[in-house]
């Protein structure tokens, strides 16, 4: 293409993208820290309507455990009591941390003294009488965040992303198992996965997440002085042709230099959503060396529950990698065959039945499992050939179990939720974690008016982006541009103008 087709599409798509870009970078910086945006929400009254919570879908209802002749409801905005029947619902978060994203309660487990313990994502809560809910510290890494916690008898389990950790009345020392590698260990991590952390910088830790906020902020930079290139200098000429200069010269210096690092950053991201996340997720590789997954514990970041089957009498372990049996806490995981599937957003629903049977939930729908005959069975009756990868997203993402409401069928789903009881009209509009809004806006979910085609969102607009950088790349100048003929150009134009002025003036 000649020089002004590079000029125009660079101009153009930079115009066109620059408020995606600047939000998928703001987002990526408050998603790359968590924890450090953990207290801050969002109202759902500034969001689309479609983020309203509706029948308890949304995660807001996980699930339910009866406790002291009542039954307590759990979920994203934390935790609830009713009676059996539904009927009133009060709010049970008393002692909570500010914040839903440290409220946001993973499970609740009742122990044969009734006391109560609820595993968030960072934190174990116990519930004092009088008190309210107190986190309980537990010996763990800083990066490590929590999965699940369950009970065999008075023998209390959190399970972490990378470890196991167990405590005995009264309960107020835990001790933190790592678990021995799987024969099936050979190294290899998940692609996906790979890519993500690569995306974020997490695969080198802190490190690697502050040079991948850099990048965002060369980003950010970029998209601001484009704008003000291309905008403001046209608006009085005469009066900014120093900063024309200086916007000149740093926005091709800076875009120059990092041209890698940014399209690296927007071809890791393109790959994490679909289709082109299709290619990759269920990719295996090597663990890249010196990242965090070159880890001596095989089980880095992999855990997600632990319980005990009271049939089989075994701990039915689920990882990231699928389903493993241990005969004992200290045995090694042995995988398992023939598991119901399970979506790579991860399990939402492990109950085990009267009868043995095992309901296995998450985004790819709802299972019944007997391990003893290895059946697998859908639970709505529409999947005959059931493999052990479901869909992302099925016709049926579920997102939460109840046994304790509605005869024990109540399957909450993720976008429509569950009738088994009224919602109160006040939760509609219960607020949502900053860290959630920036995850909706980075993959493009809260942009409501593309429609159907939001799906196909980060595919096209990682595409645009790509030409965009690639197109100012065509047209970058050696670092020593300032007098380059084109800038003389421009600068001799300016004089002009003001000498005219000048002339006429005087």
């Amino acid at each position: 293409m000649k020089r002004k087709t590079w000029i125009k599409h660079h101009k153009i798509f930079g115009l066109v993208l620059c408020f995606f870009l600047l939000m998928f970078c703001v987002s990526g910086i408050v998603l790359n820290h968590p924890k450090l945006f953990s207290s801050l929400d969002v109202s759902r009254k500034a969001l689309p309507r479609n983020y309203e919570y509706r029948q308890w879908n949304g995660g807001l209802l996980r699930g339910t455990v009866a406790w002291h002749q009542k039954v307590l409801l759990y979920g994203y905005n934390g935790v609830w009591k009713t009676d059996s029947s539904g009927h009133k619902i009060s709010d049970f978060n008393q002692g909570m941390p500010i914040g839903v994203d440290r409220r946001s309660i993973r499970r609740i487990v009742v122990m044969p003294q009734g006391t109560l313990f609820a595993a968030g994502s960072y934190d174990l809560f116990r519930y004092r009488p009088h008190q309210g809910w107190t986190v309980i510290p537990l010996p763990i890494d800083i990066d490590e965040r929590l999965s699940d916690i369950a009970n065999q008898r008075d023998t209390l389990l959190i399970t972490g992303r990378s470890h196991i950790f167990y405590s005995l009345p009264p309960y107020r020392t835990f001790h933190r198992l790592t678990l021995p590698a799987s024969p099936d260990n050979d190294g290899h991590v998940s692609l996906f996965r790979t890519v993500w952390w690569l995306h974020s910088g997490e695969l080198f830790g802190l490190t690697g997440k502050l040079i991948v906020d850099g990048i965002a902020l060369v980003l950010i930079f970029l998209s601001l002085t484009g704008i003000m290139y291309w905008i403001v200098p046209r608006m009085t000429r005469h009066r900014y042709a120093t900063l024309m200069k200086w916007l000149f010269v740093w926005h091709n210096k800076v875009g120059r230099l990092t041209i890698v690092l940014t399209l690296f950053l927007c071809f890791t991201g393109w790959l994490l959503r679909p289709p082109a996340m299709l290619a990759i997720i269920t990719g295996r590789v090597p663990a890249v060396p010196f990242s965090v997954m070159d880890s001596p514990n095989a089980w880095y970041d992999k855990l997600r529950s632990l319980r005990f089957d009271t049939q089989s009498g075994d701990w039915l372990l689920y990882s990231s990698d699928g389903f493993y049996r241990m005969t004992t806490l200290t045995a090694t995981p042995r995988k398992l065959t023939g598991t119901p599937p399970v979506s790579v957003m991860g399990l939402n629903v492990q109950q085990q039945q009267a009868d043995g049977t095992w309901l296995i939930g998450s985004f790819s729908g709802l299972y019944r499992w007997n391990r003893n005959t290895g059946q697998v069975n859908d639970w709505f009756g529409e999947d005959n050939s059931i493999s052990q990868y479901g869909p992302p997203i099925s016709n049926h993402p579920v997102s939460g179990f109840s046994n304790e409401l509605c005869d024990g069928a109540g399957v909450v789903d993720y976008r429509q939720g569950t009738p088994i009881l009224p919602m109160p009209p006040t939760m509609k509009t219960l607020p949502m974690s900053l860290r959630n809004v920036c995850l909706e806006v980075h993959t493009g979910r809260i942009y409501t008016f593309f429609g159907r085609a939001g799906i196909l969102y980060i595919f096209l607009i990682g595409l645009a982006i790509a030409w965009c950088l690639w197109t100012g790349w065509k047209l970058r100048r050696p670092l020593n541009s300032i007098n380059s003929q084109f800038f003389r150009r421009r600068v001799m134009h300016i004089r002009n103008f003001i000498s005219k002025f000048a002339r006429n003036k005087f």
